[in-house]
């Protein structure tokens, strides 16, 4: 993990993410260490969302609810829908780091504006959902290899531990959403609690099941989107539409969505049909033995290589087709970088033009700019690197935006562009502070990239 060309760790690679957990299917996210005090320039955060709405048909989005409403990650089938009825009350407990406070407030507000949610904050303790900041180590002692999960019926990490192995916490039991428990980690960097709290909060109002057919959403097990997206909150207002209610069947909801989809996304009513295929759980296995914890990597070049061949077998030419290239692209960076190169420009391709594959893109580019630098070719670098910047700011990715940024700089000053490359370096350490946290992983990922540009190189031998 530690190669010169594997500067950039998407959130889908990183141990313990979305792992569905015994009965209750729980979600996991990996966090980082953050520095009280720092040398560096101060931490940027984002301001005003920017979301982009979506752009599916409302015959492919009434299909996704219901799936993603009516089974969980485990795929076992749910028998009704399950939500909260009435206002929705959050209060945060524990020791919460600085930055969650803002970074709530931003979501609930999103929430109540975009998705419709009744939803505010208070102190009471009879809140219906209590997040709870408490350390990494906590929490993975409730949950080994996790960092962030939500849980019915319980407020806090100690009647969770006295209750998860009973009903009370199996999410394939819930009959009704009332009182239910967030557990993050206050000492992960800033941007690992933010996406911590986006995909927990969306699950704990919503959907407990990802699809990776998705390519706009965080209810996604590939982890690429970190904040909730135009489509999440489309789905979540379909969530709490007044024509729904807890105790539904899933015929009896797929009778009202039409209706739904009518009313509030008339956009999607001309809306182009994609109607993609269901993700066989052979690729979805192979791409969790790539990509997740446990395999050597032989065994893990092998599973990419399962997930191609089932790909093209499907006749994939959709994000997972993309997403395959792109996983064995990363697999291959240590032991043939050509191939690794190949196999991204494919990724590319197949992630096409459609604006809510803009971010896959994105991460895309930032792995063939690196290579044009290594290869001094900083002009190709700039030209792969420019259409993304605006990208990771819009999805509010501070440590893809932070990179992105980094590998301009190196490509700046290989190019003869000196002044400028160090001003955009020095830019990108406020956003690197809230991606990343702590200085020394900042630091680390200055040396990184740094270690790219073949005139460092030469400079050092």
């Amino acid at each position: 993990m530690r190669q010169t060309r594997r500067f950039l760790l998407p959130l889908y690679l990183m141990l313990g993410a979305c792992m569905p957990v015994s009965h209750s299917d729980t979600a996991t996210r990996a966090a980082a260490v953050v520095d009280s005090a720092s040398s560096l320039p101060p931490m940027k955060s984002f301001s005003v969302p920017r979301p982009q709405q979506p752009v599916a048909a409302n015959s492919d989005i009434a299909r996704d609810f219901l799936d993603l409403a009516f089974s969980l990650e485990s795929g076992r089938p749910l028998p009704i829908l399950t939500r909260f009825e009435g206002p929705i009350s959050l209060r945060v407990t524990g020791a919460p780091p600085a930055s969650l406070g803002p970074d709530l407030k931003r979501l609930v507000h999103r929430l109540r504006t975009e998705a419709g949610i009744d939803i505010r904050l208070t102190a009471e303790a009879g809140a219906n959902i209590t997040i709870q900041a408490v350390t990494r180590a906590e929490i993975r002692n409730a949950l080994p290899q996790a960092a962030c999960f939500v849980v019915p019926n319980v407020s806090s990490l100690s009647e969770y531990k006295s209750s998860r192995r009973s009903r009370k916490t199996s999410w394939s039991q819930l009959r009704s959403r009332e009182r239910l428990a967030i557990f993050l980690p206050n000492d992960a960097s800033p941007q690992e609690v933010r996406d911590c709290l986006h995909e927990e909060l969306a699950q704990a109002l919503g959907p407990l099941n990802d699809l990776y057919r998705l390519p706009d959403s965080v209810f996604n097990d590939d982890n690429v989107h970190t904040v909730l997206t135009g489509y999440d909150m489309l789905i979540l207002r379909i969530y709490y539409d007044p024509s729904l209610r807890t105790g539904m069947n899933r015929a009896q909801v797929a009778d009202r969505l039409p209706a739904i989809l009518a009313r509030i996304n008339p956009a999607g009513q001309s809306g182009q049909p994609q109607r993609l295929s269901k993700t066989p759980r052979v690729w979805i296995d192979a791409v969790q033995t790539a990509l997740g914890p446990g395999a050597n990597p032989a065994q893990r070049r092998d599973a990419a290589t399962e997930a191609l061949k089932v790909a093209s077998a499907m006749g994939w030419r959709d994000h997972r087709r993309a997403f395959s290239h792109y996983a064995m692209g990363r697999l291959l960076q240590s032991v043939d970088p050509q191939a690794a190169q190949d196999h991204f420009v494919l990724a590319q391709r197949y992630f096409g033009s459609r604006p809510d594959t803009a971010l896959h893109r994105a991460y895309v580019a930032s792995q063939l700019a690196a290579y044009a630098i290594s290869s001094g070719r900083p002009e190709d670098a700039l030209y792969l690197l420019t259409p993304h910047l605006d990208t990771a700011a819009r999805h509010e990715n501070a440590a893809l935006l932070a990179t992105l940024m980094m590998l301009r700089a190196e490509a700046l000053e290989l190019a003869g562009r000196i002044t400028e490359g160090r001003k955009v370096r020095v830019d990108s350490l406020g956003w690197a502070r809230y991606g990343f946290g702590s200085d020394w992983a900042v630091r680390a990922k200055l040396r990184e990239i740094g270690s790219l540009n073949p005139a460092r190189r030469r400079g050092a031998l």
